[in-house]
């Protein structure tokens, strides 16, 4: 398959874009290596994808992604790309929504006149908001978003569903719990934590550490991603987590264990736009794709560990924030 990944050159991205070529996808790149974050990491990440086309640009764009859909005729699209954080969309929500909601709109566009061409939007358990239904499962009521983050997600959503009512495109909006692993942004809480405890350095700690998430391996996602382009059909929304919740106390103690070092606890109350937990339900994603989580939070973070390691003794990794 020709398969479109905006955002490919991102933490999830390019994991994704690495799982399609090692199928033999003919597989296109699209992301604009902005600086959220150092843009050498994703052009590192988008080095290791060989046998990618991979395009700079944004998908604002309205010309560049006019003429991405001309000239090629892609079986479906994985679209990742997306201003990311819930403390981060507090302090720019015009841009979280030019971004998250404009350009999903500038890609649906694109599809009207090609329903055959399958979407994966990537959703966000944040649109979950406050909800006390736990563990959240795809039907719960969600009408109360608590960032401007969750708040364009949830839109994404409903401009997908609108699509697909007026023109017939086959979506799946995949709702991702606390993803971590190789190449994780570096200032996720995981990449984050890792590294101030080698450095002997305190973490911030917010609230009373009874605070909730559903960690979630890179591997599980990227099959989720991949069985729902290849199996979901009409309209679909699916929670992608492990279905396990794990306490920040719980998992600095584990960082603090796979590292071999004390963390030190910077500690901070809870922040604007913070939920108490995040908690997959899976089912749906079981029943219809095939979904299987299989990686606990002790052996990924010992495989984020190593790949952590490793880059940093290779010298393609810097300890910094």
């Amino acid at each position: 398959m020709r398969i479109l990944v905006t955002g490919g050159a991102g933490f999830i991205g390019s994991h994704v874009s690495e799982r399609l070529l090692g199928r033999g996808d003919d597989v296109w790149v699209l992301d604009n290596f902005n600086d959220f974050y150092d843009p050498a990491i994703k052009r590192a990440n988008a080095a290791e994808l060989a046998g990618a086309h991979v395009i700079e640009g944004d998908i604002r764009d309205e010309d560049l992604v006019a003429q991405l859909f001309r000239e090629h005729e892609f079986d479906g699209v994985i679209h990742l790309a997306a201003m990311a954080g819930v403390r981060r969309s507090l302090l720019d929500p015009l841009l979280y929504s030019d971004v998250n909601v404009r350009g999903t709109q500038i890609l649906l566009r694109e599809l009207e006149q090609r329903p055959k061409t399958r979407l994966v939007f990537a959703s966000s358990s944040s649109v979950y908001g406050t909800n006390s239904h736990v563990p959240f499962q795809e039907d719960d009521d969600i009408h109360r978003p608590v960032s401007p983050y969750a708040a364009t997600k949830r839109a994404g959503e409903l401009l997908c569903y609108t699509h697909h009512h007026l023109y017939g495109t086959s979506i799946a909006c995949l709702r991702f719990f606390t993803v971590y692993g190789p190449r994780q942004r570096p200032e996720m809480a995981i990449h984050k934590f890792v590294r101030m405890t080698r450095k002997g350095e305190p973490i911030p700690f917010f609230g009373d550490g009874s605070s909730r998430r559903d960690y979630t391996y890179i591997d599980d996602i990227v099959n989720g991603v991949v069985l729902a382009l290849d199996r979901s059909s009409g309209y679909q929304i699916y929670n992608l987590g492990e279905s396990q919740t794990v306490s920040l106390s719980e998992l600095v103690a584990l960082i603090g264990e796979v590292t071999g070092r004390e963390p030190v606890l910077d500690r901070r109350p809870m922040q604007p736009g913070d939920v108490p937990v995040t908690y997959a339900n899976v089912d749906k994603a079981k029943a219809e794709l095939g979904y299987e989580p299989t990686t606990n939070l002790r052996a990924g973070l010992v495989r984020f560990l190593d790949w952590y390691e490793n880059r940093l003794g290779a010298g393609s990794l810097v300890e910094r924030p």
